[in-house]
């Protein structure tokens, strides 16, 4: 009997272990790393105009930016240079007002004794102006304020010597004279050297401001021109890509950045040109008056200092002349202004010379008659010179008060765009992303 062979055992092993919350196990999903995620977002031609949105929309953004910021430095530069304007017709105005009271200090000491009342009153307003746009001045530009201060403390002394030669020449005694000298000394060594120092000082900040207007036309044509740029090359890619001659929303962008680059451009060359013409033509005028001005009241006073020495006056004789030059040299910059100014000056220069003929042909008192002016004296100094005086300052303001007016005239022609320049470019990049998001729209 045969015997059937056994099979092996089989062989057993435990089941696998299922999770313990019954869920079945899932192979995890292979992630993408936030690189390669960006990477996939800019693949394809899809990726490409979306690189390209980024670009436009960014640049019509930064254009914006920069064209507010053109306006902003135009109009800033603007409003500064007629404000330092102002403060620099305020300094020569003080600068005035000194060399004026001077001399009258000076003429009245010719006459001895008390001083016509007329001139007394003259010298006292004089001082006062002067001290009152001293505290204008303070204000008005805090930059100035220490050498303002440092000036009115001069005043003070200047003012305290005076008042000796004054008292001292009532009486007759000859120290009035040396009292006057050093008055006219701390004047010229103290006072006025901080007056130039600021008239320099405020020259420089017009000039500078006056230069800063054109500036703004380079931000908004500079960052127009390269927004321009990046929409052109947007379209040309967009029209081989999609072989649509142009994308609306787009071109419509691109053309409110050309619009804007255009009348912001020209409107800013137009402001950069008033601002030019009004330097070289108001605002010189303005400046070569105000120091004729001061040149000629600081002859007037180197006429009387002269008398006052006695024979012994040669310095300032020189120092007449080199004012009446300065005087000539300044009429002769804002011709086409000065209404027959010259020849009221040459009026006054005229007996000048005769008060010096007088005075070394030995008839001191009729030199000091013409100087001081009388009764017997016709077409004296005193004369003449209120009358250049009178017609100047006339003059003076009208040219002052045109720089004001075409300064404002400027600013005002001003489109808005230093405050509508960044929603232009908000709009641009809103345009840009529309245009665009119809071709990627296709792609969906």
């Amino acid at each position: 009997m045969t015997q059937t062979q056994s099979a092996p055992p089989a062989t057993w092993s435990p089941p696998a272990q299922q999770p313990s919350n019954g869920t079945q196990q899932v192979p995890a999903k292979r992630t993408r790393s936030p690189r390669t995620a960006v990477a996939a977002w800019f693949e394809g031609t899809p990726g490409r105009m979306r690189a390209f949105l980024l670009v436009a929309a960014a640049m019509s953004v930064i254009f914006g930016l920069a064209a507010a910021q053109g306006f902003r430095q135009s109009d800033g530069a603007l409003e500064r240079a007629e404000a330092n304007t102002a403060q620099l017709v305020r300094i020569q105005a003080i600068h005035t007002n000194l060399v004026s009271a001077n001399a009258d200090a000076t003429n009245a000491f010719l006459v001895g004794g008390l001083e016509p009342p007329e001139q007394r009153q003259h010298f006292v307003d004089s001082l006062a102006n002067a001290a009152a746009l001293i505290t204008e001045a303070a204000t008005a530009q805090p930059a100035d304020q220490e050498a303002l201060g440092a000036l009115n403390q001069t005043l003070i002394t200047y003012e305290g010597l005076i008042e000796q030669a004054r008292a001292n020449n009532r009486q007759g005694l000859p120290i009035g004279s040396q009292y006057l000298k050093d008055a006219n000394a701390v004047l010229q060594n103290d006072s006025l050297p901080l007056v130039k120092a600021l008239v320099q000082a405020n020259e420089e900040r017009v000039n500078t401001e006056f230069d800063g207007v054109g500036k703004g036309t380079i931000w908004v044509v500079v960052s127009g021109l390269l927004a321009l740029v990046v929409f052109v090359i947007t379209l040309r890619w967009l029209a081989r890509r999609t072989h649509r001659y142009v994308n609306v929303p787009i071109a419509a962008g691109a053309l409110l950045v050309l619009l804007t680059t255009i009348v912001g451009g020209v409107a800013l060359s137009s402001a950069a040109g008033k601002a030019s013409d009004t330097g070289d033509n108001a605002y010189a005028k303005t400046l070569a008056l105000s120091r004729a001005r001061i040149a000629a009241y600081d002859a007037r006073s180197n006429e009387s200092l002269t008398l006052i020495a006695r024979g012994s006056g040669d310095a300032f004789d020189k120092a007449y002349n080199d004012a009446a030059a300065v005087v000539d040299d300044q009429l002769g910059k804002a011709s086409g202004t000065t209404d027959g100014l010259q020849d009221r000056w040459s009026a006054y220069k005229i007996v000048h010379g005769q008060v010096r003929k007088a005075d070394t042909g030995g008839d001191w008192d009729g030199a000091v008659a013409l100087a001081v002016g009388s009764e017997q004296s016709q077409n004296d100094s005193v004369d003449k010179f209120t009358d250049f005086d009178k017609s100047s300052a006339d003059q003076l303001q009208t040219t002052s008060d045109a720089v004001s007016d075409e300064l404002t005239d400027a600013r005002d022609g001003l489109p808005p765009i230093g405050w509508l320049g960044l929603p232009i470019g908000i709009v641009a990049a809103l345009l840009v992303a529309w245009g665009m998001s119809q071709r990627l729209g296709e792609y969906r």
